[in-house]
């Protein structure tokens, strides 16, 4: 069985300070994705011996950025999708390996007063039809901070966030879309009616102490993988960041 991993940071420096290497450590995950790790190259001393890292580093200074940590070397790397106006801020890694792609996505966020809306459609689109095309070649794993809430389900206030950036009937429906062409929910999978458990918090209003929270991370398989999948977790004890860990476990 493989145990992946994948969390959200919100500054991988920051994080460092407040017990990430303990989590990794006790965590002994396959594979272990990060988003918002907030660096540029050089920036950070990362040795864990047993890994081979990769990094996708955000143009723009202190902002968004993905990692991959995994024990398995890959048959090959991508960093982003092929597509330049996405892939300045460092947002998605794929991984190949013999029977599965492994992709880490930072989802970009639609902005207070739904600024970046109409860019966030156009990644949408050209995201799902990357999942598409690899997900004919073999199966695919991808997870990360996908910035939704699918289902009033996924989050503490559905009906006073409704139209906030997360949670618009523009990017549910995407969220939707891409499942439909073949990919699942792991969580959603196991827990279907499972309330109250979340994987991010804002920082404002003790929203983690009352836990008013929202489910926006997500381990999402391709379907031909349902039969092989163990357990999805998330990880709401771990603190470091305003989201916590998620985790999927799958016989790969």
């Amino acid at each position: 069985m493989k145990k992946l991993i994948s969390w959200n940071v919100n500054g991988l420096r920051a994080c460092m300070e407040k017990g990430f290497m303990d989590f990794f450590e006790q965590a002994d995950a396959d594979i272990f994705c990060l988003q918002e790790i907030k660096l540029q190259e050089g920036q950070i001393q990362w040795e864990k011996e047993g890994y081979y890292d990769y990094w996708n580093y955000a143009q723009k200074k202190g902002y968004s950025g993905t990692a991959i940590f995994t024990k398995e070397k890959p048959l090959a790397v991508t960093y982003g999708i092929g597509i330049e106006e996405h892939d300045t801020e460092g947002r998605v890694i794929t991984l190949e390996f013999p029977d599965f792609y492994m992709v880490t996505c930072y989802t970009p966020n639609s902005q207070r007063g739904l600024t970046r809306l109409d860019y966030r459609m156009k990644w949408e689109e050209d995201f799902r039809e990357y999942l598409v095309k690899l997900k004919q070649k073999k199966p695919v794993i991808m997870t990360g901070d996908l910035n939704v809430a699918h289902q009033e389900i996924d989050l503490k206030n559905p009906k006073t966030n409704h139209k906030n950036a997360g949670f618009t009937d523009e990017e549910r429906g995407e969220m939707t879309k891409l499942l439909e062409t073949g990919f699942l929910d792991t969580y959603r999978y196991f827990y279907p009616n499972q309330e109250g458990v979340y994987s991010w918090w804002s920082y404002m209003f003790k929203a983690r102490e009352k836990n008013a929270g929202w489910r926006i991370d997500y381990f999402i398989a391709s379907e031909d993988l349902k039969d092989k999948l163990v357990d999805a977790k998330i990880h709401t004890e771990i603190l470091g960041s305003d989201h916590c860990p998620v985790e999927l476990d799958i016989n790969i």
